[in-house]
Formats: C-alpha cells, sequence, structure tokens
C-alpha cells in the first residue's frame, strides 16, 4: 500500500454502477461518481481485466530471457519480457512461473515480487505483478498456445539496456521493471 498523507484527496462516492459490456478480455462498467467537493462526475468508464504477471528471468550465466511477439493492436514486433494473465483463483507466483515456462521453456532458480505497477489506474482496475527470477535454467521447450507465436532471446543487462535506449522495447509495463533491475544491478557493484 502507498503512503497516505492526511492531505490526499479522498475516494469518489459511487451513486451509481452499472456493467456495459462484459467478457473474459474486457470487461467495461460505467459509473456516476461524486467528489469530496460535491462536483458530480456523470459518466465514468472502467475497464476491468484479470491480475496480469511479468517475469524478469535471469538464467544461471547472467542473461535476461527475453521474448518477441506480434502484437496486432499496435502490428509491430518488440523485445518483452515473459507475461501473461493471472487465472481466477491462480497464485500469482504460480502464474508467473507457468508464464515463464509456456512461453521460453525456463524455469526453476529463486523467485521473489520485484514490482507491482498499473498500466493506468486512471480507467484501469487491474494491476500488474513482476517478479525476478535468478538462476533460472532451460527446462522444456516452448509450451505455447495456439494463438501464440513467440521467440526467446538471452541478452546480456547491457544488451538489455542498450535495447531499451534504441526503443526494442514499447511495453512501459516492461520496460520500467527492466529499468529498475538494471538499477539494482549498478547499486549492486557498488
Amino acid at each position: 500500500m502507498p503512503t497516505a498523507f492526511e492531505s490526499d484527496p479522498k475516494p469518489y462516492k459511487v451513486l451509481e454502477s452499472k456493467y456495459l459490456f462484459k467478457r473474459p478480455w474486457l470487461t467495461v462498467r460505467e459509473e456516476r461518481l461524486e467528489l469530496e467537493s460535491g462536483g458530480i462526475i456523470e459518466q465514468f468508464y472502467v475497464f476491468e481485466y484479470p491480475r496480469w504477471v511479468n517475469v524478469v528471468a535471469l538464467t544461471k550465466e547472467n542473461e535476461v530471457v527475453l521474448i518477441r511477439q506480434y502484437r496486432h493492436a499496435i502490428g509491430e514486433v518488440y523485445f518483452e519480457i515473459p507475461a501473461g494473465v493471472c487465472e481466477d483463483g491462480e497464485d500469482l507466483l504460480e502464474a508467473a512461473q507457468r508464464e515463464l515456462l509456456e512461453e521460453t521453456g525456463y524455469g526453476g532458480g529463486e523467485w521473489s515480487l520485484f514490482m507491482t505497477l498499473c498500466a493506468n489506474p486512471s480507467i484501469q482496475a487491474n494491476r500488474t505483478y513482476t517478479f525476478l527470477a535468478r538462476d533460472v535454467e532451460k527446462q522444456a521447450h516452448q509450451q505455447l498456445e495456439a494463438t501464440e507465436e513467440i521467440t526467446v532471446h538471452l541478452k546480456s543487462p547491457e544488451e538489455v539496456k542498450a535495447l531499451i535506449f534504441q526503443g526494442e522495447f514499447i511495453q512501459a509495463l516492461h520496460t520500467a521493471p527492466l529499468l529498475k533491475f538494471l538499477l539494482t544491478l549498478k547499486e549492486d557493484t557498488h
């Protein structure tokens, strides 16, 4: 939980709430809200998504496990970290370990929750949980779904930094944890 300050704005009061659209990958609700000041927001839209998990995975050889896949909404391919949806009732760590193994064939190692982010907390209700996995090893072949086409790439931290600066990552929820990881490495060497 973030630090709360006495001067923080108060949560809005929900006067009305209704679902406009409910599907597994897109759920939208419309709300009528009242601010503490008495102001009314007549139509506010909230997008509900499942929890997402990401993995910054580092091999025993100190290589970062990256993937590349086509993203249809923008029509392009970029570098990403392994990621996916946490299924209903699934433990976050188990979801992250499953996604890494399915997308890359890598697993094992030491895992810890590394970073929690929101894509756009103004209108999106879910969070993304990034795990740091150290000393992962190749354990299996990729276990891709019929709708997935993913290539795996191992890069040194220096190469990851260069790729970020070259604009080869576009997904902000992947870039932020990688930058934190690179900063952590820098701090560990001092």
